[in-house]
């Protein structure tokens, strides 16, 4: 038996994984901070582009003084 794992998100997916509104998501894959691509009518997210984002927030994070 052959198990497919998911190599794309949804954009509710991703979401839910960063705890997240869905149109707050919508936004940042609106706006390019987001990578992802349209299939069809739907966005897809590939899980690197995910961690991307985060690694990126994180490191902002860092630079600015609290």
């Amino acid at each position: 038996m052959t198990v497919i794992t998911r190599r794309w998100h949804t954009t509710a997916e991703v979401a839910a994984m960063l705890g997240f509104g869905l149109s707050k998501t919508k936004t940042l894959v609106l706006t390019g901070q987001i990578r992802s691509v349209k299939v069809g009518r739907n966005r897809r997210i590939l899980p690197a582009w995910v961690d991307g984002y985060v690694q990126r927030v994180a490191a902002d994070a860092e630079e600015v003084p609290a």
